[in-house]
C-alpha cells in the first residue's frame, strides 16, 4: 500500500482544513519526451481575460506565471462565437467545435435537465442531454477504452460540459447545501471520497471568515471605492463570509477559496480514483469558476478581481507542485483557457475616458411591441420569444393562422435597430451572405446557432454597452472583450513562447488529440496548432 499524508489545501484561510491524498511520488520514468501523455489537465478559468497574466504579470509568482511565461502562450486567441457565455464556451473547450455543431447556445438551456436530478442537493438538476457529437476523453476512448477522465467544477455546465456526453467521473459544487455532487445521469450514489469531502464541511467551518489584501495596499492601483460594484454594497476590503452557515455555502462562490476548495477536490479525486497513474491517457478537467463570480459582483478592474488573480496564481501554483508529487511530470501536458471574457462597467471606461459612456439599451418596449402584434394577429404570445439575444420563432403556432410569421419578425427588427444602444439586428438566414471574414460579429453568430434551431433573428447591442437594468459586471456579447482569452499549452510536448498568430479556443481539442496521437471521430471547426508543438509530433 502507499503510504498517506495530509495535503494542506491552498491558501493560508484554509490551513487548518486538510485533504487526505496518497502516494507521495508516482514511480520514476524515463526523463525523455514520451511518446503521449498519461494525463491532460485542462484547465478552464470563468471569465479570465487574456490581458489579466500580462496586466497583474510582476505580481504573479504560482501557476499563473508558470504557465503563462514558460508555456506556449497564443496571445491572439478567441472563442469565436456570438453567446459568449459560460455554457457555449464550455462546450467549445474539449469538442473543438463551434456551439453551432454542439448544440450548446445559451446558459438557460445549456444543461438544465428535469429528468437527471442531483443525488445531495435542491439545486437544478442537469446532464450534457443537449449536447451533440463527441470531445476529446472520446477520441482517446475510441483507442483505449481504459481510459478515464475526471471533471470538477463550482458549476454544474463547468464540469459536465468538457465532458461532452461521456458518462465519466463528473462532479460540481452545490450552493444549496455546500456539497460537491453530480446527477442521475452519471450515477445512483456519491463515491466515498467525494463523501469524504462533504462531510469536512469546509464552506460552513469558513463562515465568518475574512477576505483581505494578500499584498499591501500599495501593491493594487485600482481604487477600492467604486460604488457602481455589487450594486453599491460592501465594495471595499474587507470582504466577510456571513457565519451563518447556508449563507457561508452560498457566498463561498464570491471569494478565492472556491477555486482553492475546488482545486484540493480535483486532487483528492485524481488520488482516490488513480488518474493519470497508469498507461493509458487519462483526462482531468477543472473548471474554476470564482473569477467569474468575482467579476460579475466587482468588474474587472477592480481591486477584488486583481486580489482573486494573485490568489489564483498561488493556488495553481500549488496545484501544480502537488500534482508533480503524485504523477511524473514527463507524463503531463497542461492546457488552460476560459469560456469567456468581460466587458469593464460602460460608467467607468466612459469616466477613465473623459467621453461619454454608450447608452444603456433597454429590449422592453420592441418586447411589448411584438406581444401586442402577436395578440393583434391572433397568435399566441410565445409564438416569438427571446433568450438573451436571440429570438425564437415557432412557426406551427402560425400554421393555423393567417398570421404573417415574417412580417411581425421584421417589424420587431426594425424595433430593435430603433432602440438606443442596439447597433444591429440580424436574420440569421442573412448572416451566410455576410462578410464572415472582415465581419467578427456575422462570423461570430454564424458559429452560434445550429442549423435546426429556430433561432430566426439576433441582435447585438452597441460595443461596450450594457443592459439597461444590469448591476454586475456583464459579457455575452460578440465582441473582443468578450472573446479574447489565454490559450496556453504547457509540458515537454510543447514549444516554450510567445504565439502571435491568430487562434481559437476550438483549436485546442484537436491540437491536444494531436499530442496524445487519437484522431477526432469527427470534422471539428478548429485544426492543430503546430507552430507549438515539438517537431517530432509534427505529421
Amino acid at each position: 500500500m502507499p503510504s498517506m499524508r495530509r495535503f494542506a489545501v491552498l491558501a493560508a484561510a484554509l490551513s487548518p482544513l486538510v485533504f487526505p491524498v496518497a502516494r507521495l511520488a508516482a514511480q520514476s520514468r524515463a526523463a525523455v519526451l514520451a511518446d503521449r501523455p498519461t494525463l491532460v489537465v485542462f484547465l478552464t478559468i470563468d471569465q479570465m481575460r487574456s490581458d489579466y497574466v500580462d496586466r497583474w504579470a510582476p505580481q504573479l509568482t504560482g501557476g499563473l506565471a508558470r504557465l503563462g511565461q514558460h508555456g506556449a502562450f497564443f496571445t491572439n486567441a478567441f472563442q469565436d462565437h456570438a453567446n459568449t457565455e459560460t455554457a457555449p464556451g464550455h462546450s467549445v473547450t474539449m469538442s473543438g467545435r463551434f456551439p453551432r455543431s454542439t448544440g450548446i447556445v445559451s446558459n438557460t438551456t445549456g444543461v438544465l435537465d428535469p429528468q437527471a436530478p442531483l443525488l445531495t442537493s435542491r439545486d437544478a438538476p442537469a446532464s450534457p442531454y443537449r449536447f451533440r457529437g463527441s470531445v476529446l476523453i472520446d477520441w482517446i476512448r475510441a483507442r483505449d477504452p481504459g481510459s478515464r477522465a475526471l471533471s470538477v467544477s463550482r458549476k454544474d455546465r463547468g464540469a459536465i460540459l468538457p465532458m461532452g456526453r461521456a458518462k465519466q467521473n463528473v462532479f460540481w459544487y452545490a450552493t444549496s447545501n455546500g456539497e460537491f455532487t453530480t446527477s442521475r445521469y452519471y450515477g445512483d450514489t456519491l463515491p466515498d471520497w467525494i463523501r469524504r469531502i462533504n462531510a469536512r464541511r469546509t464552506p460552513q467551518k469558513l463562515g465568518g471568515r475574512t477576505w483581505n489584501l494578500l499584498l499591501p495596499a500599495s501593491a493594487y492601483t485600482e481604487p477600492d471605492s467604486e460604488p457602481i460594484e455589487n450594486a453599491g454594497k460592501d465594495y471595499t476590503f474587507p470582504h466577510v463570509l456571513p457565519a451563518d452557515i447556508a449563507r457561508a455555502a452560498s457566498e463561498l462562490p464570491y471569494t478565492p477559496w472556491m477555486d482553492e476548495l475546488t482545486l484540493a477536490t480535483a486532487l483528492e479525486g485524481l488520488e482516490a480514483l488513480s488518474i493519470g497513474a497508469g498507461s493509458s491517457t487519462d483526462v482531468l478537467a477543472v473548471s474554476l469558476s470564482a473569477t467569474d463570480y468575482i467579476g460579475h459582483r466587482y468588474g474587472p478592474d477592480s481591486r477584488e478581481q486583481h486580489d482573486n488573480i494573485l490568489r489564483l496564481d498561488r493556488a495553481l501554483g500549488t496545484f501544480i507542485d502537488s500534482l508533480y508529487k503524485l504523477r511524473d511530470s514527463s507524463t503531463i501536458v497542461f492546457a488552460l483557457t476560459a469560456d469567456h471574457g468581460v466587458t469593464s462597467f460602460p460608467e467607468l471606461v466612459a469616466q477613465r475616458a473623459g467621453r461619454p459612456a454608450p447608452p444603456r439599451y433597454d429590449v422592453k418596449p420592441a418586447v411589448a411591441d411584438l406581444r401586442a402584434a402577436l395578440r393583434a394577429a391572433g397568435v399566441d404570445t410565445t409564438a416569438i420569444s427571446l433568450d438573451g439575444a436571440a429570438v425564437y420563432v415557432n412557426r406551427n403556432m402560425f400554421a393555423k393562422t393567417k398570421a404573417d410569421a415574417d412580417a411581425i419578425l421584421a417589424r420587431l427588427a426594425a424595433k430593435l435597430r430603433a432602440t438606443p444602444g442596439i447597433a444591429r439586428a440580424d436574420l440569421v438566414r442573412d448572416l451566410a451572405k455576410r462578410d464572415t471574414v472582415h465581419d467578427a460579429v456575422s462570423r461570430r453568430w454564424a458559429h452560434m446557432i445550429p442549423l435546426d434551431t429556430p433561432i430566426e433573428l439576433v441582435f447585438t447591442p452597441v460595443e461596450g454597452a450594457y443592459p439597461k437594468d444590469a448591476r454586475v459586471a456583464e459579457h455575452g456579447a460578440p465582441y473582443d472583450n468578450d472573446a479574447h482569452v489565454p490559450v496556453i499549452f504547457y509540458g515537454p510536448w510543447f514549444k516554450a513562447g510567445r504565439y502571435s498568430e491568430r487562434a481559437l479556443v476550438a483549436d485546442m481539442a484537436p491540437t491536444l488529440a494531436r499530442v496524445v496521437g487519437v484522431p477526432p471521430t469527427e470534422r471539428l471547426d478548429g485544426r492543430v496548432l503546430e507552430k507549438a508543438i515539438v517537431a517530432r509530433l509534427r505529421p
